[in-house]
């Protein structure tokens, strides 16, 4: 098998488990459940209202993901940092690093689209599979208290206001 070919296989069925996922909820409810350790009754669950080919994207990540020529994410803080980077739909993969010291992203260093899979979506979008990719935001997922307050009540409301003035229909949120 060819890593050509694996790749291949591995984007479509990435896809089918979305596009199942997200046509049968109770389904994707139930694969959540098998994670005793996460309590997804607790998090409302909204359908989309239109085909995903349809659909307007944008990529989170709480990974450290940013562009090269963006402030760092600050590490000197050992609670973190509440801001957040915006990044372009239009940013080659090439112009984006990763600032985080709290888990190993050796991996996603070689490979950026195993945590912000910028190149997948747009592929998708290519194949008419997603409508349309929107500007998307890293954000660094290490946050503790009194920065915690400051992205619950300024910085995550001020990106979900650019998704919708993005009219996003659909958010990747991927962690690090």
């Amino acid at each position: 098998m060819t890593d050509d070919w694996r790749k291949r296989s591995l984007k479509e069925l990435y896809r089918l488990t979305g596009q199942i996922f997200s046509q049968i909820p109770e389904l994707a409810r139930l694969w959540g459940g098998a994670y005793r350790a996460l309590n997804f009754a607790d998090v409302p669950f909204t359908p989309l209202r239109k085909p995903l080919s349809a659909c307007r994207l944008a990529l989170i990540t709480t990974g450290g993901v940013h562009r090269r020529d963006q402030e760092p994410f600050d590490m000197d803080d050992p609670r973190g940092d509440a801001t957040y980077r915006r990044i372009p739909a239009s940013t080659p993969l090439h112009e984006l690093t990763i600032t985080h010291d709290y888990y190993d992203h050796s991996d996603a260093d070689r490979d950026l689209n195993i945590l912000f899979p910028l190149e997948l979506v747009r592929y998708l979008v290519g194949r008419g599979i997603i409508g349309s990719l929107a500007d998307s935001y890293g954000f660094m997922g290490h946050i503790e208290p009194p920065h915690l307050n400051t992205l619950i009540q300024q910085t995550a409301p001020e990106v979900a206001t650019f998704l919708k003035q993005d009219q996003v229909d659909a958010v990747l949120l991927t962690p690090g």
